[in-house]
């Protein structure tokens, strides 16, 4: 460990020991504002929560692309970042665009990836948010790596909890599997969105390109100076050899314990050292 990361480390610590003094953030939200709400955009309608006060943390849920707010509550999910740390910062969650939740909006065939980062990011535009910290689950880790290549400034640090990643020995893992549930589901609410347009929609997301974390390359996460925190999985969608990698080459990376789901008593520490690391980054 070099000194630089000591340092926030160090950081990290004392931040904790004046985590009961009062804090004034110049993005704070008044407590009691809490609540769910719609967000609109053109054809874009995005179903959002948020909870607590403090510097903005915006959390994308897991569950694929069927994944909403619900997710973050469900026994699938280890914890839950808006209940966790509610009491530090302004939580900020959304439904999937056309998930299992109630967002809804277009399907982008050519520009999948980049169709849920206008989401998220078109969200904080509406909140007045211009900097934030993210924590995301599972298809939350190539998210987060978009958000990161299209407003590197914007993201202060990120947390990648289970992130999803491609397997060489399974390539077609993610399109096989939306094409089934995801796909097959949408098509049932949406009849006005034809089979051959949810298929290009997929191919171009985990097709074109089905390598590493399919929204940026090797090279971009090896100059990627934004503070990450990877708390890995091993699971045909969650490759702990993808998840390694990416901290191995990012320059400002740390990872969590493994395993840090099981058994669960693991989870509890692993939370810790999530605050820990947000608050050393947290600015002030």
């Amino acid at each position: 460990m070099d000194s630089k990361r000591r340092t926030l480390l160090a950081s990290g610590a004392a931040a904790t020991a004046m985590a009961a003094a009062p804090q004034a953030f110049a993005q704070a939200k008044p407590a009691g504002e809490a609540g769910t709400k719609f967000f609109e955009k053109g054809g874009v309608r995005i179903h959002y929560r948020e909870t607590g006060s403090g510097y903005p943390l915006l959390v994308i849920p897991g569950g694929g692309l069927s994944g909403d707010m619900t997710s973050l509550t469900a026994a699938s999910s280890p914890f839950n970042p808006m209940e966790e740390f509610k009491n530090e910062y302004r939580c900020i969650t959304s439904d999937l665009r056309n998930g299992m939740g109630q967002s809804t909006g277009p399907l982008e065939p050519d520009r999948p990836w980049d169709m849920y980062t206008d989401d998220h990011l078109g969200l904080m535009d509406h909140l007045g948010i211009k900097e934030f910290m993210v924590i995301g689950f599972c298809v939350g880790g190539p998210f987060i790596w978009n958000l990161l290549k299209r407003a590197p400034k914007r993201v202060t640090a990120a947390v990648l909890a289970q992130p999803s990643g491609s397997r060489p020995e399974a390539r077609e893992l993610f399109y096989d599997n939306n094409m089934k549930g995801w796909g097959a589901e949408l098509q049932k609410r949406r009849p006005d969105i034809a089979a051959d347009v949810v298929d290009k929609f997929l191919t171009k997301m985990y097709r074109t390109n089905p390598d590493f974390v399919f929204t940026v390359t090797r090279d971009f996460v090896r100059n990627c100076q934004t503070p990450l925190l990877v708390l890995p999985d091993d699971v045909p969608a969650h490759p702990f050899a993808v998840a390694i990698e990416t901290v191995m080459l990012a320059p400002k990376s740390e990872v969590s314990i493994y395993p840090w789901k099981d058994p669960k008593e693991r989870i509890p520490v692993t939370v810790r050292q999530v605050r820990s690391f947000m608050r050393a980054h947290r600015p002030a």
